[in-house]
């Protein structure tokens, strides 16, 4: 007689395994027939280790007779590998139809299918190595890696989340080189679900600079820039680090670097060690910086494509500039550009990279690209009416605050000493 038990698996089985058995989804065919049969207090006959009972009993008298037990599990094992076999897709079901028993079949399903799953995880990786963003949106790429994790998964192979994140960040093109940096440098460990949603930022982000058309301009303040399109030089020139100071008699000059005069960024010391920070000897000094709004200083501006500089005092690597493009100021007058190269701000946590500066000796004010300056080092900046604040957007740190005078947002030089003046970037 058939329990009731074998006689739900039986009549249930096929519906219950959503997925007849394939070449891809073993794993997951697995997972639910051991779950179904375990439930049920059948998933001993999947142990090949387990013997079956006695075919026969010895009676008292010496003669042999029927074991009911031996016949209550042929019963049994019979209905099962007919209600597994059932749910085993036509392409496989040859290579098990012969055998015998439960415990054969699915022994006989796990060694072919072992090796087929380590074969296909080493695929897997090898595709999630070689994933790239491309054409694609971020969010269909992001659905692509996840893709194959959960391929990878299946499998049974498991990928950390920080191995995701480097995958992620592998695949990303040139434009996102500053995101994956400050990512990486990141002092604190970002989890998938945090990464996400800084992606698709940045995705808008690039391409509302891509598609930017200039701001409007204030006409009481022609702080207003944008290169002209022309011909460029052909080739992509390195920049020289060497030495390019010019000869300065006047002793008072001030590093943009270390805050120290009698030299320029260019011959500094510290120019290239990223991790230098300048000493500050007012341990009272504050955050916000100095409201002067001399030429030596900085000022944010929205509309600026570039990073723009009157002193070539403020350019650690320059080279001269050979392009055919030139600046467009406020009052419609364009001037020339005679260098093109990077510098550096300094803040009190760290130095902030100021990765393309062009050097226009004529122009009046030194201006920060805002989209130029955020994307490199990511960072925010957000303004209210009485100031500006930039915050580290990896550890919230706030970096800087600066005041708003006259409309403008100055970030003027570093104070070199201990008087009463403010700390600026």
């Amino acid at each position: 007689m058939i329990p009731a038990t074998l006689k739900f698996v039986v009549s249930n089985l096929r519906n219950l395994v959503t997925t007849p058995l394939a070449p891809d989804n073993f794993l997951i065919w697995k997972s639910q027939i051991l779950k179904t049969l375990r439930a049920n207090g059948f998933s001993s006959f999947l142990d090949s280790k387990t013997s079956p009972p006695e075919q026969f009993l010895i009676n008292p008298d010496g003669s042999s007779s029927s074991n009911p037990s031996y016949v209550q599990w042929v019963l049994t094992d019979q209905n099962l590998s007919a209600s597994i076999c059932s749910t085993i897709s036509s392409s496989i079901l040859p290579y098990v139809i012969s055998l015998e028993s439960t415990a054969q079949i699915w022994s006989a399903l796990e060694t072919r299918f072992q090796a087929t799953n380590r074969s296909k995880v080493i695929q897997l990786k090898n595709a999630l190595h070689n994933v790239s963003l491309k054409n694609q949106s971020m969010t269909d790429y992001l659905s692509e890696i996840k893709n194959i994790v959960d391929q990878i998964a299946s499998a049974g192979s498991v990928i950390d989340g920080e191995d995701v994140i480097h995958y992620i960040l592998n695949g990303l093109p040139q434009p996102y080189q500053s995101f994956k940096s400050a990512i990486r440098t990141s002092p604190l460990p970002l989890s998938l679900d945090q990464i996400y949603p800084l992606l698709l930022s940045e995705e808008i982000n690039l391409a509302s600079d891509a598609a930017k058309f200039p701001a409007a301009v204030n006409p009481n303040v022609a702080l207003f820039t944008s290169r002209g399109r022309g011909q460029r030089a052909r080739g992509k020139p390195t920049y020289n680090s060497a030495n390019t100071n010019r000869n300065n008699p006047n002793a008072s000059t001030l590093c943009q670097i270390c805050s120290k005069k009698g030299h320029s960024a260019q011959s500094c010391w510290h120019r290239l060690d990223l991790q230098y920070k300048p000493t500050i000897k007012n341990t009272n000094t504050a955050l916000l910086a100095s409201s002067d709004t001399t030429e030596a200083n900085w000022f944010l501006d929205s509309g600026a494509s570039s990073h723009l500089t009157n002193s070539l005092d403020n350019l650690s690597m320059s080279k001269p500039y050979l392009g055919s493009d030139n600046v467009t100021i406020g009052d419609g007058n364009s001037i020339s550009i005679a260098h093109a190269g990077a510098g550096i701000l300094p803040t009190p946590s760290r130095k902030l990279r100021l990765s393309q500066i062009f050097h226009t000796p004529t122009l009046k004010y030194n201006l920060l690209s805002i989209s130029q300056l955020t994307k490199d080092n990511f960072i925010s900046i957000t303004f209210d009416p009485s100031g500006f604040t930039l915050k580290d957007l990896a550890t919230q740190e706030i970096l800087l605050q600066g005041p708003s005078k006259d409309g403008l947002y100055a970030v003027p030089m570093p104070s070199p000493s201990g008087s009463n003046r403010a700390l600026s970037a």
